[in-house]
């Protein structure tokens, strides 16, 4: 029987500094060691988000952790989820079943909502701390936004109801590590600042040993160890959370290869759906709203959103819309997925209001369908057929259309519901098949097969730079 550890918290000095990663790294390191981990972060703000094997819904980040830590993802890891619709307002997912809209600053105030949020994200967690060992917590943005002390439900105070050691992750690539590291620490009441036991520095660049010096004067000034310098990684290939990535994918087209343009909408979300294909050796994908881009482009993709109808004016605004349909008369293949492909049907309606003030729009008219949306949320993992083979999806949308058809095909265009579609290997080769150069395509693997391989590089990753056995005596120690 494997030592109960304490659980362990990864808090950061600011968004997008590596905490998400970090996180999945150790609950695969954590199940190699002989231990039976699971992820947990009690409230995430996002657009990629993943159907539960019960049909529910949570932030992708999560579902991603709990496939490195080998076990099925679960809404208690992820108790609540808001999904932005706009600048101002979120979806918010609860329990992983949305239950309304709210306006940011009525969210952020207290006691302006009948449910208690608090109560619901720790009794989440404690029935998570109960099957699994250890739990493997992630903070959010910055642990020192002092303003929203008091209201916070997923960084210090949630690791003081966990009882959690915590991590600080500082980012050193975006410069002030030093003042990040410092400040985050020294703004903590004396209770929370005994939780945080050590600093991890990641996306470090160059030779490590420039950093001995800074190294030691960070754990001088701050008072703990700093427990790893985590280096840059370029070929290990984890699902990113944030659409802060794709603005590194704007790439040119190119001669000797299928070019895939994914419509690059504001509120993109389920992008991960394009990184099997972006791997594979024949394919240039590259995200774009440049409307040359996308008519000289083989393969148009027009992906998921939060909000259809709003990105569905944009396209029509930037023109945009009529290069997919420039393209599609010239014969390129256009696939629509989730509400990309509510995108490509006959119209789009919102009579009741549920996505905004749009009421309802005509859509790209490339496949025979209307869809209406609705209060009601579709949220399943799938399988299907598709060239005679059996493929695995899953759906997360709002709204309904009139075809029962899971995949619909028409003269070079398909949709379809499915998130996931794309990481089938059936799939791609038919897309291929005519258009490829004559290069032989990735190994047939499976994604499954494909991914335990990234989260196992990932592990060995971090343990190389990271004092695994300091960490392990942290979480075992009586302080």
């Amino acid at each position: 029987m494997s030592t109960k550890l304490h659980p362990i918290m990864f808090a950061g000095t600011g968004s997008d500094v590596g905490k998400s990663i970090v996180a999945a790294a150790f609950c695969r390191i954590f199940k190699q060691d002989g231990y039976h981990p699971a992820p947990f972060k009690a409230q995430n703000m996002a657009l990629n988000s993943y159907a539960t094997p019960d049909g529910l819904e949570i932030g992708r980040a999560q579902a991603v952790q709990a496939e490195a830590a080998g076990i099925p993802c679960h809404t208690d890891m992820n108790p609540l989820l808001l999904k932005p619709n706009s600048d101002h307002t979120s979806q918010v997912v609860l329990n992983g079943k949305p239950i309304g809209n709210k306006d940011a600053y009525d969210y952020w105030r207290q006691g302006t909502s009948e449910i208690d949020f608090r109560s619901e994200v720790h009794a989440a967690f404690d029935r998570l701390a109960s099957r699994y060992n250890p739990i493997v917590m992630e903070g959010a943005g910055s642990i020192a936004e002092i303003n929203l002390k008091d209201r916070d439900l997923v960084n210090m105070s949630m690791a003081q109801h966990a009882k959690a050691d915590v991590i600080l992750v500082g980012d050193i690539d975006r410069g002030g590590i030093f003042a990040s590291v410092y400040g985050s620490i020294m703004l903590q009441s004396p209770e929370d600042r005994k939780r945080i036991k050590g600093i991890i520095i990641n996306k470090f660049r160059g030779d490590m040993r420039l950093f001995d010096e800074g190294r030691k004067m960070l754990e001088n000034i701050c008072g703990i160890p700093v427990l790893g310098v985590i280096p840059y990684y370029k070929d290990i290939y984890i699902d990113e959370e944030d659409s802060v990535a794709l603005e590194q994918k704007r790439k040119q087209l190119a001669d000797d290869k299928v070019n895939v343009a994914v419509v690059l909408l504001r509120h993109i979300s389920n992008y991960t759906d394009f990184d099997t294909l972006e791997r594979d050796p024949r394919v240039n994908l590259f995200y774009t709203n440049n409307t040359k881009d996308i008519e000289q482009a083989d393969i148009i993709i027009l992906p998921g959103t939060k909000s259809t109808l709003d990105d569905l004016l944009e396209l029509r605004r930037n023109g945009c819309a009529q290069a997919i349909q420039r393209a599609h008369r010239d014969g390129k293949l256009v696939i629509g997925i989730c509400g990309g492909y509510q995108m490509l049907g006959q119209t789009v309606n919102d009579p009741e209001g549920i996505e905004g003030s749009i009421s309802s729009l005509p859509g790209l008219g490339l496949l025979p369908i209307n869809t209406t949306m609705t209060q009601e949320k579709t949220t399943r993992q799938m399988t299907f057929l598709f060239d005679g083979q059996e493929c695995q999806g899953y759906e997360i949308h709002q709204g309904v259309s009139d075809t029962d058809e899971t995949i619909l095909q028409t003269a070079h265009c398909i949709g379809t519901y499915i998130h996931g579609f794309l990481d089938n290997a059936p799939v791609i080769e038919q897309l291929l098949s005519h258009l490829a150069v004559q290069r032989s395509p990735l190994n047939a693997q499976s994604i499954t097969t494909f991914k335990d391989q990234q989260y196992d590089k990932l592990a060995a990753h971090v343990r190389q730079y990271v004092d695994m056995e300091r960490i392990y005596q942290i979480l075992t120690s009586d302080d």
